[in-house]
């Protein structure tokens, strides 16, 4: 029995209307969750990168990185392991607080963890931080105590330590372009 984990694909594809919904519709045909996702254009304005989080054996997460191959828009698949890459999500929380002195710890473990306070008003203040689950969990869990107004993360992106990148295996497009810009 294989063991289910968590994977992160990166997926290069055209940077054009409706390509995400193709690839999130090929993980739920296939019936699974995307635990986090994140889009994003590359250097190059033609070209978005994909990360994607789901939970899956080897055996499954193979087949689905082949079958996104197969997409037409899709340049490259690359599943990212955990001690080769690095993985990051910001995570945004709103507080209310109107006591000075609350206000003043918070700030206090906004500076612990390197969150950055990114607006302030006489009734919250919002904190940023760039960080990976756990120190994401950890400032969540302390500030529960505060009271969170409204929390939002973007999902995770990785990539790659040192030189290897996205661009190690592309994908052969040569007998698939001709389609590509046929009506």
């Amino acid at each position: 029995m294989s063991t289910i984990k968590r994977w992160t694909l990166a997926v290069l594809v055209d940077n054009e209307a409706g390509v995400l919904s193709q690839v999130s519709r090929l993980f739920s045909r296939k019936g699974y969750n995307i635990e986090s996702l994140a889009v994003g254009t590359t250097d190059s304005p033609d070209t978005s990168r994909i990360t994607v989080e789901i939970l899956t054996d080897v055996e499954h997460i193979t087949l689905l990185s082949n079958q996104l191959r197969k997409l037409f828009p899709v340049h490259s698949v690359k599943m990212l392991d955990e001690e080769n890459s690095i993985r990051r999500e910001l995570i945004m929380i709103k507080l209310l607080v109107s006591d000075g002195e609350r206000r003043s710890e918070i700030i206090q473990i906004a500076n612990i963890f390197r969150a950055q306070i990114i607006d302030v008003s006489l009734g919250s203040i919002t904190l940023a931080m760039i960080g990976d689950d756990q120190k994401n969990q950890g400032l969540e869990n302390i500030l529960k105590e505060f009271g969170i107004a409204e929390l939002v993360r973007t999902g995770a992106v990785s990539i790659e330590r040192g030189i290897q990148t996205i661009y190690d295996k592309t994908k052969e497009r040569g007998e698939f372009d001709y389609g590509k810009n046929v009506l």
